[in-house]
């Protein structure tokens, strides 16, 4: 399973309310952004619509996949393996992509329960995801949940270690991902500890708040890798492009802290 990956935050799509560029242009910042990525020996990157809030409550418009598609193959191209996160919860979207371009693996964002965000309520269609996965014939595509994921709450509070295995042993996860409660926000320790517990040797991911000098600390914590968008942009602010030179930096120290 990949430890380090980086994340590529897409600007407004065609289709989406602030949608400015060509699809073209934005095709060659993923390209740029994924080289910069692969040089700095991550092990993959996770493409995400970041730039089309606000985000659809349910499945995506077919535009908004077919350009999704022609990014993920733009950072496919470089070789580096690739990651689908179709905001803010298109799961079949995401598959989909995933099938079409090679993608090695999808995001969740909520796979099992349900919880509240700004787009109202969302639930887990773990069920579907999971067969769609099998009549695909996309076993190879490894599903990255989300447990009491960002910018939501759940629906039904439950302690962390229960929806953990849930996920897993019933949604049928390959990994799990803890996050802050918001995009850049650190993660609790104590959230952690009990995710990497209950996870009992599964991947555990950091997806948010990464830092280089608080790679250490999630190590101690059960870490297993890390996913990292917003420290790598310039001024650690999530949006825009990659900074090659902040890449290898947080590279650099996720390899001592990880080693």
């Amino acid at each position: 399973m990949f430890r380090l990956i980086g994340v590529i935050h897409l600007p407004p799509l065609p289709g989406s309310p602030r949608s400015k560029l060509s699809l073209a242009r934005i095709a060659e910042s993923v390209k740029a952004d994924a080289l910069a990525l692969r040089r700095a020996r991550y092990d993959a990157v996770v493409v995400e619509n970041f730039g089309d809030a606000p985000f659809l409550p349910g499945p995506v418009e077919p535009v908004t996949v077919a350009a999704m598609t022609v990014c993920v193959a733009a950072a496919a191209s470089t070789g580096l393996p690739v990651g689908v996160n179709v905001l803010r919860n298109d799961v079949k979207s995401a598959l989909a992509i995933a099938v079409a371009t090679g993608s090695a693996f999808v995001r969740v964002n909520v796979h099992v329960g349900a919880v509240v965000a700004d787009q109202g309520l969302i639930e887990g269609r773990a069920h579907e995801t999971l067969r769609l996965r099998r009549l695909w014939g996309a076993e190879s595509v490894r599903i990255l949940a989300d447990v009491d994921v960002k910018h939501a709450a759940p629906l039904a509070p439950r302690p962390v270690g229960d929806v953990v295995k849930d996920t897993l042993l019933r949604g049928l996860a390959d990994g799990v991902i803890v996050t802050g409660a918001a995009t850049g926000a650190k993660v609790d320790a104590k959230a952690l500890r009990a995710t990497a517990d209950a996870a009992a040797g599964a991947p555990v991911l950091v997806g948010s708040g990464a830092t280089p000098h608080d790679l250490a600390r999630l190590a101690e914590a059960g870490a297993t890798g890390v996913i990292v968008g917003s420290w790598l942009r310039r001024g650690g602010r999530a949006g825009g492009p990659i900074d090659a030179a902040r890449a290898r930096t947080f590279a650099t120290a996720f390899r001592r802290a990880f080693s």
